[in-house]
């Protein structure tokens, strides 16, 4: 086994890789290493400065320790996104590709059979996977999710180098076999998760889109002056919300339609009976 070297280490994943047929899936991993080189090479990272491993549905780039990772940061916050949207505005729902990466920092040795070895790659990789990170990327409009771990937001993000906004990073911990990893997300917070929200959630409810035809996740309406937090029912694929308030049901219906009778129960002798057609 060589000996350790410093690497930046990039992981790019395809979101629900295997729910696709095998030509959709040879398509996806085409337009992947497209993408990857076209971003890599932006960055001033020609194939001289990085080893490339094969995920099947990602890919793993280990990149010399002496290249800018700004600049590699700049692509991934601002040109990967626009050519994903670009891309996915023109291809057909089940072609359409959705990205998960993780930027981090670390030692890794190269063994025997040419794999690579190394506690802060096993720790990236576990990132790539986390539950907080495909759910990020699930409840996005947009096409890409980044994590950064903690060793480089340290050393490189909290500076805010121009095009690397620090403040658009926030503070996460995700569960691992070895105990909790601390990372930092790019964006927003998963719903109903905060810094430490990290449960382990799998990729579910979802079928293959992107930007060409996802719409932007349904915002919740605030509690206001009159509402109250209440019970939620789905009917019909929609969900009719609200509050009980004096025997009356106060909410709205988002996402479809209900028909029949809904009755409430009883508060204080009193009921509440909705109708809807």
């Amino acid at each position: 086994m060589t000996d350790p070297v410093s690497r930046t280490i990039l992981l790019l994943d395809i979101e629900r890789f295997s729910d696709r047929d095998d030509v959709e899936q040879a398509y996806l991993r085409r337009m992947l290493y497209d993408l990857t080189d076209r971003a890599l090479e932006r960055a001033g990272i020609d194939e001289t400065r990085r080893l490339r491993a094969d995920r099947g549905d990602a890919v793993m780039e280990l990149i010399d320790a002496n290249a800018s990772v700004t600049a590699l940061l700049r692509v991934l916050l601002t040109e990967v996104p626009a050519e994903l949207r670009t891309v996915n505005r023109m291809a057909s729902r089940s072609a359409q590709m959705r990205l998960r990466g993780v930027v981090a920092t670390g030692y890794v040795a190269v063994d025997e059979h040419d794999g690579w070895v190394g506690s802060d790659l096993n720790h990236a990789c576990r990132l790539l996977d986390a539950g907080l990170l495909r759910q990020a990327l699930r409840e996005r409009p947009d096409d890409f999710a980044l994590c950064v771990s903690d060793a480089l937001y340290t050393g490189v993000v909290r500076h805010d180098h121009p095009g690397v906004p620090a403040a658009d990073f926030r503070p996460v911990t995700v569960d691992s076999k070895n105990g909790p990893l601390r990372a930092w997300l790019h964006g927003p917070l998963p719903v109903g998760r905060d810094r430490q929200g990290e449960h382990g959630h799998g990729e579910t409810g979802e079928v293959p889109g992107g930007s060409g035809d996802r719409p932007a996740p349904a915002v919740p309406l605030p509690d206001g002056p009159g509402r109250s937090a209440g019970p939620s029912v789905t009917i019909h694929g929609g969900t009719f919300s609200g509050g009980v308030i004096g025997g009356n049901q106060y909410g709205g219906i988002s996402g479809g339609h209900f028909s029949g009778n809904v009755s409430f129960g009883e508060r204080d002798g009193d009921s509440g009976r909705g109708e809807g057609a």
